[in-house]
């Protein structure tokens, strides 16, 4: 017993003749034990444990916070530009013009245009027609499959001078701004007694507002209050009409309209329109009026029925079939 007590009796003198300091340190010590054990009398548990469940909680409240805020911000962003949008268009109708025919987008990117023959087309001249001031119109020439030997290597007046065969000439015009300028054209050429042999659309449209109405992009502000006056007035005031649907009233030769079920840019249902418009016209009474739907089932959109294997033939019949008659 003497052994056991006597290390006790030297550590408490040793506290003793210790400095103020450790004695204060000590009586921290008792205080903070005191606490907890009221504490734990008390039922509130631990301190320790709820003081770090309490920081965690303030940062984890700290994180959602910072979260939402960042989420609010862009959320507000987005209905700041999904309101400005309209009014740019509306001072700017340049720019509705470049959403809706996207003539400033190149895919493939890398591929060059003025050259067909790195695509393979070595029966294919490219070069470039200006109607009108300021216009200027990229045109590929290819010359039926039974001259592709002997156009390779050939120069643009080879292929000029292979317009004044009797080989039937086709203008092969696709989708917006293609079948207008094809309708369009045809309309004049009609109008000056001397109609093309046949006139065929890929993909058209009856009007500009029609189509302005179903683009996809349209259709995130078609129930945006006052659509018509931001959107279709600026088309109509800048002078874009498009309108085929009046066109094809004063067109006098074979029509045939091909149109893809699934086309995401131009509705089915306006080829189908079109076709409906041009069937009936007094212009068409003497001549064959056709329209082709591809099924859906095909995936062929907006740009791929060039490759339907049925394409040869339903162009040999059609053609071949062109003289006057009257078949809707």
């Amino acid at each position: 017993m003497r052994k056991r007590i006597e290390p006790v009796s030297l550590e408490h003198e040793r506290r003793a003749t210790s400095g103020s300091s450790s004695g204060s340190v000590a009586a921290a010590l008792d205080a903070d034990c005191s606490l907890k054990q009221n504490l734990r009398l008390a039922g509130q548990g631990p301190a320790e444990p709820r003081c770090a469940a309490d920081a965690g909680m303030k940062r984890a409240l700290g994180r959602r916070k910072g979260l939402w805020f960042r989420l609010r911000k862009i959320l507000l962003c987005v209905l700041g530009l999904y309101i400005a949008i309209p009014f740019i268009v509306k001072l700017c109708p340049g720019i509705q013009a470049k959403l809706i025919f996207l003539n400033f987008v190149r895919v493939p990117y890398f591929i060059d245009l003025k050259k067909p023959q790195d695509q393979g087309l070595n029966h294919t001249c490219n070069y470039y027609l200006q109607p009108e001031e300021d216009v200027t119109i990229g045109v590929w020439h290819t010359v039926p499959a039974i001259w592709w030997k002997n156009a390779q290597g050939k120069d643009q007046m080879w292929y000029e001078d292979a317009l004044a065969s009797s080989h039937p000439v086709i203008l092969y015009l696709h989708g917006n701004a293609g079948t207008r300028v094809a309708t369009n054209l045809a309309r004049r050429l009609c109008e000056r007694e001397t109609p093309p042999d046949a006139l065929i659309l890929e993909s058209p449209f009856t009007n500009i507002c029609e189509e302005a109405k179903s683009h996809p992009f349209s259709v995130i502000y078609r129930y945006f209050p006052g659509f018509d006056w931001f959107f279709l007035d600026p088309i109509t005031s800048s002078g874009i009409k498009f309108a085929n649907d009046e066109n094809v009233k004063h067109i006098s030769c074979p029509l045939l309209i091909l149109h893809a079920e699934d086309d995401p840019v131009v509705p089915f249902q306006l080829g189908r329109k079109l076709y409906n418009i041009a069937a009936p016209s007094r212009s068409f009474r003497d001549f064959k009026v056709q329209f082709v739907p591809f099924h859906s089932d095909l995936g062929y959109g907006h740009k791929y029925i060039y490759k339907s294997p049925e394409l040869p033939r339903i162009l040999r019949e059609f053609l071949g079939k062109s003289e006057p008659e009257r078949q809707h």
